[in-house]
C-alpha cells in the first residue's frame, strides 16, 4: 500500500522556538540539569566501585537476557528525536525487522548511506553492545536527519510527532526506491520485488508493502451518506498514527469515540452529492477497515487559537489505559492492545519544553530521559495524564501513545467497517 504523508487528521506543528532545557527562561530546567549531573556522577562512581550500573543494580538478577538499555546523548535540542527512537527501539517487531534488514545489507559494496542505514547501524550498536547499559551518541543519525529536512536543523524546539511521521515515511521511501531499482535482480534483498503499483510484464502488481506498513499501517474508511438520496460515498485512507482531539477530564476511550462519531454536514458545510448533482445535507464518519499491529495515537495537545494567533498547549487531563480495546459491529472479537511506550512532553507551551519516553520492557517500566535511563513504578504513568484544571504546576503530559496488538494476525482485516472503542 502506498505510504501516507501523515495521519488523516494530523494537525499542523506548532512554531519552533528555543528548547526549554537549553533556555534560561524555563523554571526547573536548572534543577533537572543539576539532578541529571548528580545522577551521572553517581552512576560513574557506582560502575567504578561495583562494576554494575545503577540500572543493573535495580534489575538485580532479573535483568532481561540479551536486552540492552542505553541512553542517547542530546545534541542541544534532540530530545524530540531521542524519545521517539527509544520508543521504536523497544517496539520489538520493528527492531527485529530493522536489524534483519541491516544484516542483509551492511556488506553490500554499492550500499549508499541514508537515514535507514544510519538508524539500522544505531540499533545494531545498541543490541550488539557487550555492555548491558550505557550511553551512545547518535551523531551520524542526527546529521542525516538535519541534512534531509531543514525543519529539524538548528537549535529550535521541535515536535516529536512530526519527527515520527517524517522518519517512518522516509524509511518507506528508501525501501520503495531499493525495491524499484532491484526488482529485476534475483539477488534483491528488498521487502517486495515489485514497484509500487507499476505494471511488470504487462501485469499490474499490488502496491509495495514494506515491514513499516506491516507494523504501523492501518486503514480508515471515510463514509459520507447523503440524507436526501441515502447514497453512501466511501473512501479509504491509510494511516501510520491516529491524531485525536482531546477534551478536559476525559479518557482516551472517549476521545476515540468522538473520533469515530457521526458528524452532520449542513449549512455552509453541505456535501456535494454526485447522484443528486447538488449540495445536500449529509452524515460523515470514520470507520476502521484494517487495524495496525502497532497502534500509535497522537494526542493533539497543541491547538492553534485564532484569537491569540498562536498555538497553545492543552494541559487537559486525559486518562489512557494500559490495555485498550478497539471494537466493531462484526462478529469478530475486539482487537486488544497493550501500552508499551509513552512519549511525554514536559513544558507549559508549544514553543519550549523537553521530551522523555516512558517504556515498558520485559514487564518493567523505564524512563528514558536522553542519556539517563532508570526504572520507574507503573503508577508513575498516572502523573502524565494531564491537569484537571487549566492552570497547574504539572506541565508533564502524555503526547504520543504506542500500543501493540495482543494476539491476532497482524494482517487481519476488521471486516467491520464500524470503528470504535
Amino acid at each position: 500500500m502506498a505510504k501516507t504523508a501523515r495521519s488523516p487528521t494530523a494537525e499542523a506543528s506548532p512554531p519552533a522556538a528555543a528548547e526549554r532545557h537549553r533556555s534560561g527562561s524555563a523554571a526547573g530546567s536548572g534543577l533537572r540539569s543539576l539532578a541529571s549531573a548528580a545522577s551521572g556522577w553517581w552512576d560513574r562512581w557506582a560502575v567504578m566501585g561495583s562494576g554494575l550500573s545503577k540500572l543493573e543494580r535495580a534489575f538485580g538478577d532479573q535483568f532481561p537476557e540479551g536486552e540492552r538499555y542505553f541512553g542517547l546523548e542530546n545534541f542541544g535540542n534532540t530530545c524530540y528525536c531521542n524519545s521517539v527512537l527509544q520508543a521504536l527501539y523497544y517496539c520489538t517487531p520493528f527492531r527485529e525487522q530493522l536489524l534483519e534488514y541491516y544484516a542483509k545489507n551492511r556488506n553490500l559494496e554499492d550500499a549508499e548511506e541514508n537515514l535507514l542505514t544510519c538508524l539500522a547501524d544505531l540499533f545494531s550498536q545498541i543490541s550488539a553492545s557487550k555492555k548491558k547499559t550505557g550511553v551512545i551518541a547518535p551523531k551520524r543519525f542526527i546529521q542525516m536527519v538535519k541534512k534531509l529536512n531543514e525543519y529539524f536543523r538548528g537549535y529550535m524546539h521541535q515536535d516529536a510527532h512530526e519527527f515520527l511521521n517524517f522518519l517512518l515515511n522516509e524509511i518507506v521511501d528508501i525501501l520503495e526506491k531499493e525495491s524499484s531499482s532491484a526488482k529485476v535482480s534475483p539477488k534483491t534483498t528488498s521487502p517486495e520485488k515489485v514497484s509500487n503499483g507499476a505494471a511488470v510484464d504487462g501485469v499490474r502488481k499490488e502496491p509495495l508493502v514494506t515491514w513499516v506498513h506491516k507494523n504501523f499501517q492501518g486503514t480508515l474508511t471515510n463514509e459520507t451518506r447523503c440524507l436526501m438520496c441515502e447514497t453512501v460515498t466511501a473512501k479509504d485512507e491509510t494511516f501510520f498514527d491516529l491524531s485525536v482531539d482531546i477534551e478536559q477530564n476525559s479518557s482516551l476511550t472517549s476521545c476515540l469515540k468522538n473520533f469515530f462519531s457521526t458528524e452532520t454536514l449542513n449549512a455552509d458545510d453541505k456535501f456535494f452529492c454526485d447522484k443528486c448533482c447538488s449540495l445536500q445535507e449529509a452524515e460523515k464518519r470514520m470507520k476502521i477497515k484494517k487495524v495496525p499491529q502497532i497502534l500509535v495515537i497522537h494526542l493533539k495537545r497543541f491547538k492553534f487559537i485564532e484569537q491569540l494567533n498562536r498555538h497553545k498547549k492543552l494541559s487537559y487531563r486525559v486518562v489512557y489505559p494500559l490495555e485498550l480495546k478497539l471494537s466493531s459491529n462484526s462478529d469478530d472479537a475486539d482487537c486488544e492492545y497493550s501500552l508499551f511506550a509513552v512519549v511525554v512532553h514536559l513544558g507549559s507551551g508549544p514553543n519550549q519544553g523537553h521530551y522523555v519516553a516512558k517504556i515498558k520492557s520485559h514487564d518493567h517500566w523505564l524512563s528514558f530521559d536522553d542519556d539517563n535511563v532508570e526504572m520507574i513504578p507503573e503508577s508513575t504513568l498516572q502523573t502524565f495524564y494531564g491537569s484537571s484544571r487549566e492552570y497547574s504546576g504539572n506541565t508533564d503530559h502524555g503526547y504520543i501513545l504506542f500500543y501493540e496488538r495482543v494476539g491476532g494476525n497482524r494482517n487481519e482485516k476488521a471486516d467491520s467497517p464500524e470503528g470504535g472503542v
